[in-house]
């Protein structure tokens, strides 16, 4: 017979998942989330509370819930049923089992406000802010990539797809207004290519184009720690070169900057000079002539170190399994920049447990 579970069974229990490994108690551990509070409670105003009503759940423990949703790639209503199904995340977030569990409802309205205040970029920062004052400086300069961010794709004819690329509305949507909020006129397709690499016996083998639909997460890393230190989101169609000057990082303490072929261009090559900034960029394949080998040495050694950045990304698109379930570029930019403040909260773990930065 199943008895019934007392106060010291649960803390039994949390003690047996402490000796497992739980990464949610080494980050509340590490990390002072009270440092958002200032600038969550500009973003999402209350009420004062003379006019009654049930009591607001806090601002940090509403923003906790957001980055538990950015760690486990979780949609509103998961995460609501997890945070009441899960003793790890009740300890993270600081509720008992009696304590009441933001909907997802509320949990939807949270993260509106902070995307109609533009409040995640600052967050954002503050925590950088944080990690450099702990004495993770961006260091050895920064590698520059960007990666596609699955969204629902939308079912649309080539007249649909025409209008939205024009940035009209498709005739007929606006007299729906119902199907006119269930489509996300902001994402955009565009086709990945795969390299295929020679057979062993030297013949070539076809790249595959893989079509996607989404958004992209454009970010530059720091090359001494792999945090995060810059970022910008687009849609999916969006040239990664056109976002070198939005991602890049002024405070790195090198001038190195690595990145693909697709952000080399002489406009950027050009900048990057005026600001003192060394180019590592891909040299691209001259048209119709085999590329030099000296040009291909060089952008084989640039690519030993290019690859970090990768690990960023599988990270996200693996363990944090993220994709845009929201409609709109305002809504994605918040969920990527979430998932990106996430990612280096976890980073940050992960470094507290090496030897100290040099």
């Amino acid at each position: 017979m199943v008895r019934q579970p007392g106060f010291f069974d649960v803390e039994e229990r949390l003690r047996e998942l402490s000796a497992k490994g739980d990464d949610l108690e080494r980050i509340a551990a590490l990390v002072d989330f009270a440092m958002f509070r200032g600038e969550l409670e500009q973003a999402v105003p209350r009420a004062d509370g003379t006019k009654g009503g049930r009591p607001a759940f806090d601002h940090v423990l509403m923003f906790k819930i957001l980055l538990l949703q950015a760690m486990h790639g979780l949609s509103d209503e998961r995460c609501e049923y997890l945070i009441k199904d899960r003793l790890s995340f009740m300890r993270f977030l600081g509720l008992g089992l009696a304590d009441p569990v933001p909907d997802a409802n509320t949990i939807w309205a949270f993260r509106e406000a902070l995307k109609r205040a533009g409040a995640v970029e600052r967050l954002f920062a503050q925590f950088d802010a944080t990690l450099r004052a702990a004495g993770y400086l961006a260091m050895g300069g920064q590698i520059v990539d960007a990666t596609i961010v699955a969204a629902p794709k939308q079912r649309n004819t080539e007249a649909e797809r025409a209008a939205i690329k024009a940035g009209r509305i498709p005739e007929g949507w606006a007299e729906k207004p119902a199907k006119l909020r269930q489509k996300d006129r902001d994402a955009r397709w565009t086709v990945k290519f795969s390299k295929a690499r020679p057979r062993e016996d030297g013949a070539p083998q076809v790249d595959l184009a893989v079509p996607a639909f989404g958004y992209k997460n454009h970010v530059t890393i720091d090359r001494r720690h792999g945090l995060i230190r810059g970022w910008t989101a687009s849609h999916a169609a969006a040239h990664d070169g056109a976002r070198l000057a939005e991602v890049i990082d002024a405070d790195n303490t090198a001038g190195d900057v690595w990145a693909d072929t697709a952000y080399r261009s002489a406009k950027n090559e050009a900048w990057l000079a005026e600001r003192g900034l060394v180019s590592r960029i891909h040299r691209k394949k001259p048209p119709g002539r085999p590329m030099a080998a000296r040009t291909r040495q060089a952008n084989a050694r640039k690519s030993a170190v290019r690859s970090a950045v990768e690990h960023v990304f599988a990270r996200q698109k693996g363990p944090m399994a993220l994709v845009v379930r929201t409609i709109g570029i305002a809504r994605a930019r918040v969920k990527i920049g979430i998932a990106n403040l996430a990612y280096n909260l976890k980073r940050f773990v992960w470094l507290s447990s090496r030897p100290a930065p040099a």
